[in-house]
């Protein structure tokens, strides 16, 4: 719940997260934190899966009482925005580059940190991000795009459309590796066996495109790593490039 008195509309564990509240309580320092908290929390989840992730298990986990957790943490879901901010960092370093090649390095940091940690793919969104990292990676992704003469809503849109590019292929990732690693069979022979069962399904007169698409080399991403997700972002970009330079926009 939103703390009334702040004026931040923040819940009071958010505020802690931001250095906007003194810590809990009176008295010596305890030995339970916020980060520590949250630190258990991440282990949990990338040891068993967010599911696995209570205020209990939690408190078990850290050897105290469950009831201590809320001193810090309203609710499970104020620690699964703290989960993720912890997860996904700060962004890197970027190398000096235009606006296209800044947004190229921030859409593949984002899908580094989220193919590493997979579990904060499965972190219902609840909200836009309010969270100390994730407003950094907010305006990491809005400054690369400071000199292209875009609207603020233009810019906004733009990091919107690349973050759920990035989102939606790491999930799709993680949920055919979670398949794969459920079946045991490695990941050459799952996509192996998938387009012997289409070929064995389809044909040239019932399924024309799908044959074409089975004769040519588009499942081994024609030789090059990523290929799909290069494809969909260098479109983002192209169509971007385009508006950026009409109406003199740069």
């Amino acid at each position: 719940m939103a703390d009334e008195d702040s004026g931040t509309g923040l819940p009071a564990s958010l505020e802690l997260a931001w250095g906007l509240r003194e810590r809990p309580g009176k008295g010596p320092r305890p030995t339970l934190t916020l980060p520590r908290i949250v630190e258990a929390a991440v282990a949990l989840a990338a040891a068993e899966g967010v599911d696995a992730v209570s205020m209990g298990r939690v408190a078990k986990e850290l050897g105290v009482s469950t009831m201590s957790l809320y001193r810090y943490v309203a609710a499970k879901e104020e620690l699964y925005i703290l989960m993720a901010d912890a997860g996904v960092g700060t962004p890197p370093e970027v190398r000096p580059g235009d606006w296209r090649e800044l947004l190229t390095q921030w859409a593949y940091a984002q899908r580094a940190v989220l193919m590493a940690n997979t579990w904060i793919l499965r972190i219902p969104l609840t909200g836009a991000p309010v969270s100390p990292n994730q407003l950094a990676w907010m305006e990491r992704g809005l400054a690369a795009l400071a000199d292209t003469g875009l609207r603020e809503s233009e810019k906004l849109s733009t990091i919107i459309l690349i973050g759920g590019l990035v989102r939606n292929e790491a999930t799709m990732a993680a949920d055919m590796m979670d398949a794969i690693v459920k079946s045991g069979i490695a990941p050459d022979q799952a996509l192996g066996q998938y387009i012997r069962t289409l070929g064995l399904m389809t044909g040239p007169d019932s399924h024309p495109a799908v044959t074409r698409l089975l004769d040519s080399d588009a499942f081994s991403g024609s030789g090059e790593p990523d290929f799909q997700f290069r494809f969909g972002l260098d479109r983002i970009l192209d169509g971007l490039a385009a508006l950026v330079g009409s109406d003199g926009r740069q």
